[in-house]
């Protein structure tokens, strides 16, 4: 039996671009601990397009 893995990669996506509708979003990928963490993961980081730092949701 294989063991399953608690660490899961997540896709963060910046919430500025998706509402402003530019050419061009902001994606970081990261890992999780989904036992620790079931909610979604939100961060600030930086966001070249809008070239400030911005809040980064997961997306599904």
């Amino acid at each position: 039996m294989a063991k399953q893995e608690n660490r899961v990669q997540v896709i963060l996506e910046c919430t500025e671009c998706r509402k402003s509708g530019q050419p061009g979003v902001s994606r970081y990928v990261t890992v999780k601990n989904r036992r620790n963490t079931t909610a979604r993961v939100e961060l600030n980081k930086y966001c070249k397009f809008e070239r400030k730092h911005t809040l980064h949701r997961e997306t599904k």
